[in-house]
């Protein structure tokens, strides 16, 4: 191939980008890749769901009265007078009949009383586990004061105020958000980043990458695997975001909200898409660059394993920025190229400056630009053995003998 038809490096790069698209996004495996973390969401809603329900059958707030005729009813209304002053702290009494004792009230089948209260409203007794016996002893004293009170206490009306938040109250709601910002983004790269290794190695067994890099510029090569598989990993997140939206459709009010960010949900939703973008890149640059100096499957899974540590070792000192935001360690954090994305995130969460988000997504470009020379580099170096050898792929890829 003569230099004047030689593709440029970013047209090369749209190349092996559509090509590896293409050829995953229609492949069985990436079907049952795509299945893979839905089973795990859809079984973790239904026994949440399930443990949900048998949590709040098994747990009970009714408690028997077995007093006097007078006193029961003394109880029952100095429950209902404190009732709307405490609220659910107090148990839900229900009159018994005081020919049975408390043992056998609480064994009635059918009944589902969490204790039994007897005695006179001035020594009043609970009978019922010990458990039930502490939660239960403050309550019950505070409802027989209140019934063998000799007049009744007329409480007054408490006026209200309310604002919309503080600044210690807004604080803690958009660190909750960072925080889940943080888990997703590093769940999604670490989930998403491997198929790039994977890629790699099984195009080296199968000497793809030779032609290839016999072809077009390694650089290309890289560049061009790293787009494709950004495409992949988005192709796939839209299937989980849609999975996701239609259990919360079906969840409604039970799911947790979070808290808005700082920039609104649409910016910060606009720069975790970017942040991912960034994240994703470097790591599977890191990845490649493994996966270039690798021989066998076996080496690929002991060189990575640091490479996946140290990512843990990234996200734990980002997530532990969150907290002191311009703090040397936050400010570390964002520069750093491999927990820029998650301390940026969080930022977005919490700061309503743009700016630094520009410079960060700059440095990271840089940053991801760097790490593909480096690890097109050391492929060439290392496997097509630049040189002699490296000639000898070429020559073998044009059809002639080597000098």
């Amino acid at each position: 191939m003569s230099d004047t038809t030689r593709l440029s490096l970013f047209e090369a790069a749209r190349v092996v980008a559509r090509r590896d698209f293409h050829a995953i996004l229609f492949s069985r495996a990436f079907f049952f890749f795509l299945l893979g973390p839905l089973f795990p969401i859809i079984i973790g809603a239904m026994a949440g769901g399930i443990g949900g329900q048998v949590q709040r059958e098994a747990t009970t707030r009714l408690v028997a009265v077995a007093m006097a005729a007078d006193d029961t009813e003394a109880m029952i209304g100095a429950r209902q007078r404190l009732a709307p002053q405490i609220g659910s702290a107090l148990p839900e009494l229900q009159a018994t009949s005081g020919d049975m004792s408390p043992g056998d009230i609480l064994r009635q089948p059918g009944k589902n009383f969490s204790a039994v209260v007897s005695g006179t409203l001035a020594a009043p007794v609970v009978t019922g586990t010990q458990d039930a016996i502490d939660f239960w002893r403050g309550p019950v004293a505070m409802i027989a004061a209140e019934a063998s009170a000799s007049k009744v206490a007329a409480y007054p009306s408490v006026g209200a105020d309310p604002v919309a938040t503080s600044v210690a109250a807004q604080r803690t709601d958009r660190i909750r958000t960072a925080q889940a910002g943080q888990l997703l983004l590093f769940l999604l790269m670490m989930l998403l980043a491997g198929m790039v290794l994977s890629n790699l190695v099984e195009e080296k067994a199968n000497k793809v990458i030779e032609v290839l890099a016999a072809a077009i510029p390694m650089d290309a090569v890289f560049l061009g695997k790293l787009v494709a598989m950004l495409g992949v990993s988005f192709v796939g997140i839209a299937v989980w975001a849609a999975a996701g939206g239609a259990i919360a459709l079906v969840a409604g009010s039970a799911l947790p909200q979070l808290p808005e960010p700082a920039l609104g949900w649409p910016l910060f939703m606009a720069l975790g898409i970017v942040y991912f973008a960034m994240g994703y890149l470097l790591l599977g640059s890191l990845f490649l660059t493994i996966g270039g100096m690798a021989a066998t499957v076996r080496e690929v899974q002991t060189m990575s394993m640091p490479v996946t540590m140290a990512q843990l070792l990234v996200f734990f000192l980002a997530a532990s920025a969150i907290t002191s935001p311009g703090s040397p360690m936050e400010v570390f954090a964002a520069v750093f190229p491999l927990s820029s994305p998650f301390a940026m995130l969080a930022r977005a969460a919490q700061s309503e400056a743009l700016w630094p988000h520009a410079l960060a997504i700059g440095w990271q470009a840089l940053c991801v630009i760097l790490f593909v020379r480096v690890g097109a580099m050391i492929f060439r170096r290392r496997v097509m053995k630049s040189g002699k050898g490296g000639r000898a792929v070429k020559n073998r890829v044009g059809g002639t003998k080597p000098a």
